[in-house]
């Protein structure tokens, strides 16, 4: 099953040849982003920047929290990272496509008497967030993590809306992606992430928590360096190239980055594992995770901005701390470097 029609959307997109990434010890910095900077460490959350354009760190500055060669906790941004192995597993044929239904493979955790309606769910459902199942973030994510079995229980929420309906945020969904990778492919989600991303992107992956089974967490509390995030943004923004090596097809990332339905948390639309803000004369696209963990790509400027935060403060919703960094890239970094 194709993916996407590789040629589609190329001028909006604007994905660049690929060109190495430079990570130089002392970033060129000719002041444009002098006052982005001092209004990103006002931002008291806020641990670390890095702002690369046509591949050249412009700026990197970390106010507080590890160094930005260390590991960090991404939360939510892993879901971006899930997606792009689903996309490399539809290439290598583990998996058929997006219109792949998803009870077939799973089938010994379906409930025992199971809604009709779960027959119909697919990879792409789970993909898009809109498997229509009753959601596992927000407040019921606590008794989802605590059941003894993640999947099992992902799989039995009521249906509050049919496949294919709104976007309703939910982790279970990307956690069973995971679960669908690992029996798949026989590998697990970390062995899968170090082989096909961590290797030719140069990136160290660290295990992350897994569920009472053993299947690493999709979607929530994956550990990457800022200078990961950054290896990882500037390769989604090449089309999936990096070191002249394809590791993500082309095809996939402009599936994910198709509107599928509009989050109603945000006021953005949601593709697969992004977010997307395509109304600006820059359109952008951005992988969110809470406390302030984001990853943004603009195509059309060149630009790869990674930001993390203390991923333990409480605003991890669509305002407060989130909102002030989409400030922060909207008004003081894009601005700067657009003309």
């Amino acid at each position: 099953m194709p993916i996407a029609d590789p040629s589609r959307r190329r001028s909006l997109l604007g994905l660049a040849a690929a060109s190495p990434l430079v990570l130089a010890a002392a970033p060129r910095n000719d002041g444009r982003l002098d006052p982005a900077l001092a209004a990103a460490e006002a931002l008291e959350p806020l641990h670390a920047v890095i702002v690369a354009q046509h591949g050249e760190v412009l700026a990197e500055r970390r106010f507080r929290g590890p160094a930005t060669d260390r590991p960090a906790n991404v939360k939510s941004v892993s879901k971006s990272i899930i997606a792009a192995l689903v996309g490399i597993a539809i290439e290598r044929g583990h998996l058929e496509g997006t219109g792949q239904r998803i009870a077939p493979l799973l089938r010994d955790k379906l409930p025992s008497d199971p809604d009709p309606r779960l027959a119909q769910v697919t990879i792409g459902h789970l993909l898009a967030m809109r498997a229509g199942l009753e959601r596992t973030s927000g407040s019921f994510y606590g008794s989802w993590v605590s059941s003894s079995d993640w999947v099992r229980a992902a799989l039995g929420r009521p249906f509050v809306a049919d496949p294919g309906g709104p976007m309703l945020y939910s982790t279970g969904n990307t956690h069973l992606l995971s679960a669908i990778l690992t029996r798949r492919t026989g590998r697990t989600t970390l062995d899968l992430a170090r082989d096909w991303l961590g290797n030719p992107l140069g990136i160290r992956i660290p295990p992350w928590p897994r569920d009472p089974q053993g299947i690493y967490f999709g979607g929530n509390d994956m550990l990457l360096s800022p200078h990961a995030l950054l290896r990882f943004a500037e390769m989604i923004r090449q089309g999936g190239r990096s070191g002249g090596r394809q590791v993500v097809p082309e095809a996939w990332i402009r599936a994910s980055w198709e509107p599928q339905a509009p989050s109603f948390f945000t006021g953005d639309f949601y593709g697969y594992g992004w977010f997307l803000r395509r109304d600006q004369a820059h359109p952008r696209f951005y992988a969110w995770g809470f406390g302030g963990q984001m990853v943004h790509v603009v195509p059309t400027l060149g630009l790869s901005i990674v930001v993390t935060s203390d991923p333990t403060q409480r605003s991890g919703g669509a305002g407060g701390h989130a909102a002030a960094l989409h400030r922060l890239v909207e008004h003081d970094i894009i601005p700067a470097l657009a003309g």
